[in-house]
């Protein structure tokens, strides 16, 4: 795996001080070196509680919303163009107290991604994650499709 300069990592840590998490009460708390697992969590609190007195959705999707792009940005290098294309959450219970959600693509999983699009040029792959209660109960579940694309122009295909 590569290895992620101090620099880099306490970027990714200054996360913690985005505005949008601070609003939402979002919080990083265990990054891997090489930046391959994040696991972020959510307190419930009086400014991110909705009406009926739960986690806002808005929230709980900001919560979830970077970490498969940013993992596969760091994972695939600079070779890659890496960009979200579409994201939805499904909410299965209200979240009440602390939410917590991991985020994690195994190494042969990447290895796949890189070689299948070093042939193909760009492809689309699809990624869940969900997020849990202090009961170990789902709240929501993430559904991502993160558009790669290897850096350079594409082939010109004959139709």
């Amino acid at each position: 795996m590569n290895h992620i300069s101090w620099k880099k990592r306490f970027k990714i840590w200054l996360y913690n001080f985005y505005p949008p998490y601070i609003g939402a009460g979002i919080r990083i708390k265990k990054i891997a070196k090489d930046l391959s697992f994040f696991q972020v969590e959510m307190n419930l609190r009086f400014y991110n509680k909705n009406y009926v007195g739960v986690h806002f959705g808005g929230s709980l999707y900001s919560m979830c919303d970077p970490f498969f792009m940013l993992i596969l940005l760091e994972q695939l290098g600079s070779d890659f163009i890496v960009w979200d294309k579409v994201g939805s959450m499904t909410f299965v219970k209200p979240g009440k107290g602390k939410v917590t959600a991991t985020f994690a693509i195994p190494e042969s999983e990447i290895q796949r991604i890189k070689t299948e699009v070093e042939t193909k040029r760009k492809g689309e792959y699809h990624f869940t994650t969900n997020v849990f209660d202090e009961g170990n109960d789902i709240v929501a579940t993430l559904e991502k499709t993160i558009y790669i694309r290897k850096r350079g122009r594409l082939p010109v295909q004959n139709v």
